[in-house]
């Protein structure tokens, strides 16, 4: 097994290795004067398994470099290429919902197929049925598995889980039967890109602990607007989780204006040092997720225990 990691997420790939015992395959990026990269594997893997780790968060470059790592990896005689994507960039775009726009999620499982990667490794698609881009074998963990272990502490009664939007509902129902919880979600309409307003919370909120939960949270708009209405409604201490801390724009301020108990996000993207400084922010490691996947597919084995 080899692995090797793009320059989006190091931090994330050391502690992947720590938890399989191995190191981080040497490679050497270069760019050109014009910004053109350059990539070489300073190690042979002819023969090997390798497996190549790097989000593809903006900006667009990290998904350039990982098209790149890919092909010299294949023409360096690698056995197989799992591309491990711990957040999966332009998922969102993921059908024709206006005439003549793009559909990026197909565009860029196309592209990875085309640099000759063999599997894919992620973590919380946008929209599950994702997978179905793909002509390979798709491995699609859930940050789940690590942040109930976290909730459990505030898990009852009174707890109740919320979906942001009808299409996370899947999502919530899932925290909800774990944590015991009853289940709430928000009405909102989206005037423009990066703009919802919050419209109504259907279910009972009142009196009761709130648990968002959400697959990316990027310019925090319904998040916190979601909060306002919440309190409004007279609910008590309010939990945010979030997998994808993409946090652009104005989402940090926006989160620090908010009255919530705390803002848990995942390690799958790097977090913004003005977020680390908030005590808001808890971060959990992915780490032991994507290490133990990556061992067993290495050795062959199934899966399933991370999905329960």
């Amino acid at each position: 097994m080899k692995l090797f990691s793009g320059s989006a997420h190091p931090e994330l790939a050391d502690n992947i290795a720590k938890h399989l015992g191995a190191e981080i395959g040497k490679i050497e990026r270069r760019r050109f004067s014009d910004g053109e990269y350059w990539v070489k594997y300073q190690e042979n893997i002819r023969g090997h398994d390798v497996f190549l780790l790097q989000p593809t968060h903006p900006p667009a470059d990290h998904l350039l470099e990982l098209l790149i790592m890919i092909d010299a990896a294949r023409r360096a005689s690698a056995a197989r290429i799992t591309v491990v994507i711990p957040y999966f960039g332009y998922a969102r775009q993921d059908r024709k919902d206006k005439p003549r726009v793009a559909i990026t999620a197909r565009l860029i499982a196309n592209l990875l197929q085309a640099a000759s990667a063999d599997r894919i490794l992620t973590m919380d698609l946008h929209t599950a049925q994702l997978q179905g881009f793909f002509d390979i074998p798709v491995d699609h963990l859930y940050s789940s598995y690590i942040y109930v272990e976290h909730f459990r502490r505030i898990a009852g009664n009174d707890l109740v889980v919320v979906s942001p939007d009808v299409g996370g509902i899947a999502m919530a129902r899932s925290y909800a039967q774990k944590l015991s919880a009853s289940i709430a979600f928000i009405d909102k309409r989206r005037s423009e890109h990066n703009e919802a307003e919050v419209m109504n919370i259907i279910g009972e909120v009142k009196d009761k602990r709130v648990l968002i939960i959400d697959d990316i949270v990027d310019t925090a708009g319904t998040i916190t607007k979601a909060c306002v209405r919440l309190k409004e409604l007279g609910c008590g201490p309010i939990h945010i989780a979030c997998t994808h801390p993409i946090l652009s724009g104005p989402a940090i301020k926006r989160i620090k204006k908010v009255d919530i108990e705390e803002f848990v996000v995942s390690d799958t993207v790097p977090l913004h040092n003005s977020a680390k400084d908030s005590k808001q922010f808890t971060v959990l490691s992915m780490a032991k997720v994507f290490g133990e996947a990556i061992r067993r597919i290495h050795y062959g084995e199934s899966l399933s225990y991370l999905f329960l």
